[in-house]
């Protein structure tokens, strides 16, 4: 397993010059502008979820990337802490961002451990990433790190991108997947696609009062709050 995990970590280190192709469907990722344009959609009706509170004094992002999701945050939160194991990624979303109210940390989010409560947790595209061995020990860290009553905002892959086929990922089944960056490198990562009512049901024996929904066609999404 630790083998597994430090392969995902170079994967996304490797990848973090190309990451945001894929959120914003450029190159490789292009399916049409139907494909893009119902993905624009839907990408904006979980910003508009996430918007509809304000006003935190603390933010914890786990494996914020390039920052796509991190200039969401820093409109709704007076200070961010982003937590991410790549300096590649970090350095992308520092540069993007250039902003004071972003607190970076380059760390394994497996052995990392909160010194304090916020007042809002969010993470994207990273639940999936997690194996299942280690899923109640991370969520019991988030609920450690998370005030009482503090929310909780996920969002995450509905099910395998339409895009696979053509940026060569390979289901390799037990909740992993292969996957090729545009110079042929391969990397082999943990990748679980959740079914929204047991997804919930995790969580809320974890400790959080939440309900995972999904959009149309890409996305899946949470938020909540961490039960008392």
């Amino acid at each position: 397993m630790s083998d597994l995990l430090q392969q995902q970590i170079e994967y996304y280190r490797a990848r973090a010059p190309e990451y945001d192709e894929w959120f914003y469907r450029l190159g490789r990722y292009d399916r049409g502008e139907a494909h893009t344009r119902q993905w624009e959609q839907e990408v904006q009706q979980i910003r508009d979820l996430l918007h509809s509170q304000s006003g935190f004094d603390h933010i914890l992002e786990m494996a914020p990337g390039t920052g796509i999701w991190t200039s969401e945050l820093i409109r709704i939160g007076e200070r961010v802490t982003a937590l991410d194991a790549s300096p590649e990624m970090i350095a992308i979303n520092r540069a993007k961002l250039g902003s004071d109210q972003v607190d970076y940390h380059q760390t394994d989010l497996f052995a990392w451990q909160p010194q304090r409560q916020v007042d809002m947790v969010f993470f994207g595209f990273w639940l999936s990433h997690v194996p299942a061995q280690k899923l109640a020990a991370f969520l019991g860290m988030v609920r450690a790190a998370l005030k009482p009553g503090g929310r909780l905002f996920i969002v995450d892959s509905r099910r395998p991108d339409l895009v696979t086929a053509h940026t060569v990922s390979e289901d390799l089944g037990e909740d992993l997947q292969k996957r090729v960056l545009k110079d042929g490198r391969r990397f082999d990562i943990v990748k679980i696609y959740y079914e929204p009512s047991a997804l919930s049901e995790t969580l809320r024996r974890h400790g959080f009062d939440i309900e995972v929904q999904t959009t149309e066609n890409f996305f899946l999404y949470a938020d909540g709050q961490r039960a008392s």
